[in-house]
């Protein structure tokens, strides 16, 4: 897959990057890693892509149910007011406006509660496709860094430790070199 080895291009140049002595940095070519960047999000599926769809979704199905639901109430109170012309029509009014009303809300709970359970279903796929793409993409890639940083990690401490050693052995051998005999025909000059 053309993502893969897009990857394998940052890491090869990286790798072959040069670096800056004990301080485990290196310098790279930003505009190369920033092309190969686009070339990675060109090539991304359309999941990505289906996440702004999905919000979308989500935002006029809401707003589809809450304009429903408002024409519904609308409507109920329409015919409520209706009905209060006439007193004996009144108080079947208001048994059928209580009727509507809790008809009404009871279908648009229903409504919120199918659409809360549409978009989950929709973002617990999601949520599983972006998790399966997150191992396949970049799982080798952070296991391949965490590994570069590792063997630089190592290798730091290595040269530490040598120096550590060079600046012992240093040491000692200064403190058990005897002290200097004379240079002959120096200490003639200096009795003079």
């Amino acid at each position: 897959m053309r993502v893969l080895e897009l990857l394998e291009e940052i890491e090869e140049i990286v790798d072959t990057a040069a670096g800056f002595p004990l301080t485990g940095k290196i310098m790279v070519d930003s505009q190369e890693l920033l092309e190969i960047v686009r070339e990675i999000r060109a090539e991304l599926p359309d999941e990505i892509q289906q996440a702004q769809w999905i919000k979308n979704e989500r935002e006029r199905i809401i707003a589809e149910a809450k304009t429903q639901y408002e024409k519904v109430i609308d409507d109920a109170q329409k015919q409520a007011d209706a009905l209060v012309e006439n007193n004996d029509i009144t108080v079947k009014a208001k048994m059928r406006a209580d009727e509507l009303m809790r008809v009404t809300e009871n279908t648009a709970k229903q409504l919120k509660i199918g659409t809360y359970d549409y978009l989950d279903s929709i973002l617990h796929s999601f949520q599983g496709k972006m998790e399966h793409l997150s191992a396949i993409y970049f799982g080798e890639m952070f296991t391949s860094i965490e590994k570069a940083f590792d063997d630089i990690n190592s290798a730091l401490a290595a040269n530490r430790e040598e120096l550590k050693d060079m600046s012992y052995r240093t040491q000692v051998n200064s403190e058990e070199m005897p002290e200097p005999s004379p240079i002959p025909g120096q200490e003639e000059n200096e009795e003079e």
